[in-house]
């Protein structure tokens, strides 16, 4: 049976939200789309503050700037700059086979995966002209129906992720490591 090491991408592999960090280098870069932050900070609320709606609904709202930006470009220089942000123990230990599982969206994380020739990326279908979801996140048990889906016949050797939002994953994996800034701890040593 092959066996793969697989990496949730934010705080994991890279230091800080991707997502976040993408968003705030459009605002600054793009600041008409500032007219926007209102009803994401409403939307925030919403899902953060008084549980009144998912996450992905929370998210459609925030990427409705991605109608008013250039993306390929805007990617393509996003990740001139974040791409420092991918930690160097993953870096010193990367395989050609790792898989890479993610709740960000796909066309964010397609272009530094191929930078970094990861071959397998797993990761939220948004539709990069309109925001829109297209399927569910890929977060908690989504990642494990579609790691089982991509890799039936597979295992996992090793699993590293910072949340515990990941105990799905890390409950089939042989071995499963909770990341801390650059600390890599066994996952019940959280």
């Amino acid at each position: 049976m092959i066996s793969l090491n697989v990496y949730d991408f934010d705080n994991t592999i890279y230091a800080g939200d991707s997502t976040a960090h993408f968003y705030f280098f459009c605002l600054k870069r793009h600041p008409y789309i500032m007219k926007f932050v209102p009803e994401t900070f409403w939307h925030f609320l919403k899902h953060y503050v008084f549980k009144a709606e998912s996450k992905t609904d929370f998210k459609e709202k925030m990427y409705k700037f991605l109608t008013m930006i250039n993306l390929s470009k805007d990617l393509e220089d996003f990740w001139l700059i974040h791409k420092k942000n991918i930690k160097g123990w993953y870096i010193l230990n990367k395989k050609s086979n790792d898989v890479i599982i993610s709740a960000s969206p796909l066309f964010l994380l397609k272009p530094i995966c191929g930078e970094l020739k990861i071959k397998h990326l797993i990761a939220s279908n948004v539709n990069p002209e309109t925001g829109k979801y297209e399927g569910l996140n890929c977060h908690g048990e989504e990642k494990v129906k579609r790691y089982r889906k991509a890799f039936s016949g597979t295992e996992i050797q090793n699993f590293y992720s910072d949340s515990c939002s990941d105990t799905p994953l890390a409950q089939i994996a042989q071995n499963a490591f909770i990341v801390k800034g650059d600390k890599i701890l066994k996952w019940p040593d959280i």
